[in-house]
């Protein structure tokens, strides 16, 4: 099988001031490592990473010796970390997400750790092949709350496993996959995933564009979606009719020169135009992504943490419950007493012309007239015109209006 085709793009994003985000595109090689959001020196963390990474862009004889390689080479990355804020306190703090696939003849091999992540586009399904290493995807995972529910839940950007930071012997997860002609592998930055459903991924794939098209769309399609965060998108398309080898391509912070000088957090404030333009991701954007130790006791805390917002949202939900069960009733015993002043002559079951109370509606089992006074005037001895008229009721504002109706009727002659 032939060599696929790749392409790579890194946008700062809406909001930010900085790219903290690099990737790469290769001729075996495609990857992307998010640096840690307001830390200090992300886009040194994303750097350093993506440029050991890198070196794993060659030929291997097996997938399985390609994962191997890779994670290998994140593992230096992650002492070359380690180092860096040894001799650059100022740094202390930085980590970066780091996710990778390297094509190996039908198959793919993959090096992951973070919440950057890996899919798999084929035959129109898209496929979520790696695992965020997130607060919530634990609580996903524990049944504790759905995907769905993850996407909204305000830890959302807890990250509980990266490389840098305090992770001395970082656990990469390893996986090997088969590669098919067709498929599309994406490996993207959260600015992405978070701000552009899986649906509307899937479809910007499935439109066949070419790769760099591809990746533009999809970056596009994040901007567009007022994405306050860096997006960084890296595409591999299996194609047996290319053969050519592609020019590498690096972009994010990884493609500029290495600066150690910490820079001061950033603030994320919202504009107003980003506000009008993009009001539902200014409404839900949280903070920046952060790093906190996969510990017992930090677990343990969080845990404590989703268990009152549970509690206090079942307080909400029963007293919304019971107040709107009061609001219903009021509202029903004011229109039950309304009905009870308005009057109808129509028939009873007896053939007979009658004065009902109320009106003529049923609400389910409850209905809403009552029959008040019946007359000895048989609806077959009115005329053709009132007889339609009194099935079809003629209402009245009192009973006194009624029963004036009713001395009105004429019967046939």
């Amino acid at each position: 099988m032939s060599t696929p085709l790749a392409a790579a793009i890194s946008h700062v994003g809406r909001i930010r001031t900085e790219n903290q985000d690099s990737g790469y595109a290769g001729n075996h090689l495609c990857f992307v490592a998010d640096g840690m959001g307001g830390h200090a020196g992300g886009d040194v963390a994303s750097a350093i990473v993506t440029r050991k990474a890198r070196e794993a862009d060659r030929e291997y004889g097996s997938a399985e010796e390609a994962a191997q390689a890779l994670a290998e080479r994140l593992r230096e990355g992650n002492d070359a970390l380690q180092q860096a804020m040894v001799e650059h306190p100022e740094l202390s703090g930085m980590g970066t997400t780091a996710s990778g696939i390297i094509r190996v003849g039908d198959r793919v091999a993959m090096a992951h750790i973070g919440d950057s992540r890996i899919y798999r586009y084929r035959v129109g399904a898209l496929e979520q092949l790696s695992t965020d290493h997130t607060f919530v995807q634990k609580l996903v995972e524990a049944g504790r709350i759905t995907r769905e529910e993850a996407e909204h839940h305000p830890r959302r950007n807890v990250v509980m496993r990266v490389l840098g930071n305090v992770e001395t012997h970082p656990e990469i997860d390893t996986a090997v996959e088969q590669a098919l002609p067709g498929d599309r592998w994406l490996v993207c930055s959260d600015g992405l995933s978070s701000y552009v459903d899986e649906e509307r991924i899937r479809a910007i794939l499935e439109q066949g564009l070419d790769t760099p098209s591809t990746v533009q769309r999809l970056v596009n399609e994040s901007l567009s979606r007022g994405a306050p965060d860096n997006v960084t998108v890296v595409l591999c398309d299996i194609d047996e009719q290319r053969s050519s080898s592609i020019e590498p391509t690096t972009v994010g912070s990884a493609a500029a020169p290495i600066s150690y000088e910490a820079v001061e957090p950033e603030r994320t404030s919202v504009s107003l135009g980003q506000l009008l333009l993009h009001p539902r991701q200014s409404r839900q954007q949280p903070a920046f992504e952060h790093f906190e130790p996969e510990s017992e006791e930090f677990l343990q805390e969080l845990l404590a943490e989703q268990r009152r917002m549970r509690r206090n949202r079942r307080i909400s939900w029963g007293v919304g419950a019971v107040l709107t069960v009061i609001l219903v009733a009021i509202v029903s015993v004011l229109f039950y007493g309304w009905t009870q002043d308005r009057y109808f002559v129509g028939v009873n079951e007896a053939g007979n012309v009658a004065i009902y109370q109320g009106i003529q509606q049923q609400i389910g089992p409850i209905v809403l007239a009552t029959e008040v006074q019946e007359t000895d005037i048989a609806i077959d001895d009115l005329t053709p015109f009132n007889q339609r008229n009194v099935e079809q009721t003629i209402s009245a504002d009192s009973l006194q209006a009624a029963q004036a109706v009713v001395e009105r009727l004429e019967p046939t002659p």
